[in-house]
């Protein structure tokens, strides 16, 4: 399994990585790993803005279907289109060509609740 060391992490085995005030998220290796087969992602929140740990879209996988919940409070700006014809990427790349959406934080106090690699690893 692998965890980078420069991306902040959920309990619910989602990554963030910060650029200014734009964050980039994903699903981690372990959530990738333990949905199996991913066939589909839905985003319909671009545009929107969220509080934090409100579901902003799902995962669709061959045996199940999962929420996805924002690290943190802001608006959705992005989804990753390629996703769209390739949701597959999220397994493959799950760090990479598999981030899914990137958001424009409003509160940038809570990403101090987010853990840092080591502490991530410890609870996966």
């Amino acid at each position: 399994m692998k965890i980078k060391d420069n991306l902040k992490y959920t309990k619910d085995h989602e990554w963030v990585m910060l650029d200014g005030k734009v964050a980039t998220v994903g699903i981690t290796d372990f959530a990738q790993s333990e949905l199996g087969d991913i066939v589909y992602i839905e985003v319909d929140t671009v545009d929107e803005e969220l509080n934090k740990d409100e579901v902003f879209g799902t995962v669709e996988a061959v045996k199940t279907v999962s929420d996805l919940f924002l690290p943190m409070s802001g608006k959705i700006i992005e989804f990753n289109e390629s996703l769209n014809d390739n949701p597959e990427k999220v397994n493959d790349s799950p760090y990479d060509e598999g981030w899914i959406i990137k958001v424009e934080i409003t509160n940038p106090a809570e990403l101090d609740e987010l853990l840092d690699s080591k502490t991530y690893s410890e609870i996966t």
